[in-house]
């Protein structure tokens, strides 16, 4: 999930209004350590069926391959909608380049 911070001078807000890009993140709470993916455990997952509920949301995106399946585990038998998996945004996730990454996500726009 992006998180805007003041010295990014809003851009990354500005852009997602600007597309009309909703982000929402699929666990609401769990227990992590450090921001190891690995070692998460206790999913609550965050209520998305309610979100398309009261909003127009058309596609569903997910950020990385856990993101997918925990999109696909807890968020679709509730919604019914497939999200398309794109690569992760982690400084994890080496095997992109930034060019990459921004190719790939384009997608969403």
């Amino acid at each position: 999930m992006w998180r805007v911070s003041a010295a990014d001078g809003g851009r990354k807000k500005s852009l997602v209004l600007r597309h009309q890009i909703a982000i929402w993140d699929v666990i609401e709470s769990c227990d992590i350590i450090g921001s190891s993916d690995s070692s998460i455990k206790n999913v609550v997952p965050a209520d998305i069926a309610g979100l398309l509920c009261k909003t127009q949301i058309e596609r569903i995106y997910v950020n990385g391959t856990l993101a997918k399946t925990l999109y696909d585990r807890f968020a679709l038998p509730a919604t019914g909608i497939d999200a398309g998996k794109l690569p992760s945004t982690s400084p994890a996730n080496a095997r992109f380049r930034l060019e990459q990454l921004i190719e790939s996500w384009r997608t969403i726009l």
